[in-house]
């Protein structure tokens, strides 16, 4: 009897595997659209679970980080682009356009080195990075000059703040995440994310306990100054975190399926720039460089930071505000934005290329509204901005304040123009209702235009004459907005037998026009009939 026979096994028998759709549509919804990354088992095909990328051209991948390398930018060729988007803080646009400069053509000047010496022992030249730090109040423009910059170079950007991290990455978030993000940011070319810009916001909130710092970060600040410190020498951080069970999972794929790449990220030449508002430095350094003078009182205002004031500041002070001398250290560049006053943000408004006048313009038009900002409009919206002490954000605060009623009221109705002076913002109330009435006035123009060409067209169809009373036309203006139709529209579809009945009439009574009232509107067959038998009267009592 054969094996088969008897039910015994032919040969050895491999395992039983689970389906690949179910597989996939299990690891899909744990990890997204893991499948995607090529997760395949023994005995499954390649085409069964995973879609096959289009293979890159090697060339292609270089393309992006070999530009960082064709940098012929001049300072005052970066200054000159922030100047269209940043208004005042010149001595800002200086440091950082050199900064940026001065770092890019490093990398050059490393990357050619590199490259001739390949092999040797002097196939490294040691540079130092130009880290910045840029302190200034809140709104002043610091995000976007860095941001500009960045877009300008063509190279990644990651913004954060300082306080979303901890050293390690259990509360808060993980700092070593800001070099991953530029991956991301740089859709996944690793070597040109190696020549990013990393920008930090409230870095002075990582102040630890220091005469400005805030009691209670000792260990937290500390610890991601630290961190931080280790990033912007040079270290190699993991493509993958390990805390990260999806990101372990993408990484297993890969190497499953044969891709290769970088699996970490060097930070040699990735630029950092720090920026905070620094509230208390300014007393630090006040009173270090006062302490001799006599009568100097330790009540008097304190004047924001300001040019003069900052070039006062010693590394020693921002010690004394709470940093580690190691990690300020490594950051050499240090600038101040000044605080903008309501001349400043009125310059901004006029000549800034990321104007909020433009959004507003957008926005009203997208409602078939044409907004113009007079000048005496716009003054008034910085003065009431400088008020708001938040810089540029304030101008945001007052116009959404002082144009919210007239994006809401007008907009539907039949008004294409808004004009914003001083007289409107002052007086908002009187002229919203100067533009309910402009707009009734607007709509019953046009639902007269409407009604005339109704009539026209039904004496040319029909050869009867007639016409609207004002309360007939008020009351299909009404239902025409009830129905979101045109009044044309309504009026034709309301009369549309009205031709068989009028003529009866005018055969009955030789009347050529017709008055439509309201009641015409209201309901058109009752009104016409009325009409039809008060016709046949009129004629039995013509013939009597």
């Amino acid at each position: 009897m054969s094996d088969d026979d008897k039910g015994g096994p032919k040969g050895p028998k491999g395992p039983e595997y689970p389906d690949p759709a179910e597989i996939r549509k299990t690891l899909e919804g744990m990890f997204g659209k893991m499948g995607q990354g090529g997760f395949s088992f023994p005995g499954m095909s390649d085409s069964a679970f995973m879609e096959e990328e289009e293979p890159k051209e090697q060339d292609e991948v270089k393309a992006a980080s070999d530009e960082v390398f064709n940098f012929d930018l001049l300072p005052r060729d970066i200054k000159a682009h922030l100047d269209r988007f940043v208004i005042r803080q010149d001595e800002a646009k200086k440091a950082l356009a050199i900064a940026v400069c001065d770092h890019y053509n490093h990398v050059k000047v490393a990357k050619a080195h590199q490259a001739e010496n390949e092999g040797t022992s002097e196939d490294r030249l040691e540079l130092q990075k130009q880290n910045v730090m840029v302190v200034g109040p809140t709104g002043v423009g610091k995000t976007y000059l860095v941001k500009h910059i960045a877009e300008l170079i063509g190279v990644p950007f990651v913004k954060a703040d300082a306080t979303k991290f901890s050293e390690t990455g259990y509360v808060g978030g993980d700092v070593d995440d800001l070099v991953r993000e530029l991956v991301t940011k740089a859709d996944g070319d690793v070597s040109l994310a190696e020549y990013g810009i990393i920008y930090i916001d409230e870095i002075d909130k990582l102040a630890s306990g220091g005469s400005g710092g805030m009691m209670g970060r000792d260990v937290s600040g500390r610890g991601v100054q630290t961190t931080l410190l280790k990033l912007m020498e040079e270290t190699e951080v993991p493509v993958r975190n390990a805390q990260d069970m999806r990101g372990q999972m993408m990484a297993m794929m890969d190497l499953q399926n044969g891709k290769q790449g970088k699996d970490t990220i060097n930070t040699r030449h990735i630029l950092f720039i720090v920026s905070g508002a620094f509230s208390g430095l300014e007393k630090i350094v006040r009173k270090r460089s006062q302490a001799a003078q006599i009568g100097f009182s330790a009540d008097q205002a304190e004047p924001a930071m300001d040019g003069e004031l900052f070039k006062q500041v010693t590394t020693q002070d921002y010690i004394d505000f709470g940093f580690e001398a190691e990690f300020i250290g490594r950051i050499p560049v240090r600038v101040v934005c000044e605080h903008l006053e309501a001349a400043d943000l009125e310059a901004i408004l006029k000549y800034s290329e990321g104007s909020l006048l433009r959004q507003y313009e957008r926005e009203f038009e997208a409602y078939g509204i044409d907004i113009k900002f007079k000048d005496s409009g716009i003054s008034q919206i910085a003065e009431m901005a400088a008020g708001e002490k938040t810089g540029a954000r304030g101008l945001m605060t007052v116009g959404e304040k002082i144009l919210r009623d007239f994006k809401y009221e007008l907009p539907g109705t039949s008004v294409s123009e808004l004009t914003v002076d001083a007289d409107l913002i002052e007086n908002r109330e009187k002229h919203l209702e100067s533009y309910r009435e402009l707009g009734q006035e607007l709509v019953v123009e046009k639902a007269r235009q409407e009604v005339e060409a109704f009539i026209r067209e039904f004496k040319d169809k029909h050869g009867v004459q007639i016409s609207l009373a004002d309360e007939a036309m008020s009351r299909l203006v009404q239902m025409a907005s009830e129905q979101a139709r045109s009044v044309f529209q309504v009026a034709r579809q309301h009369f549309r037998d009205y031709q068989f009945g009028l003529k009866l009439i005018q055969k009955n009574t030789g009347q050529s026009k017709f008055l439509l009232s309201e009641a015409a509107v209201n309901d058109p067959d009752k009104f016409l009939s009325e009409l039809v038998v008060k016709s046949y009267q009129d004629a039995k009592e013509e013939e009597s």
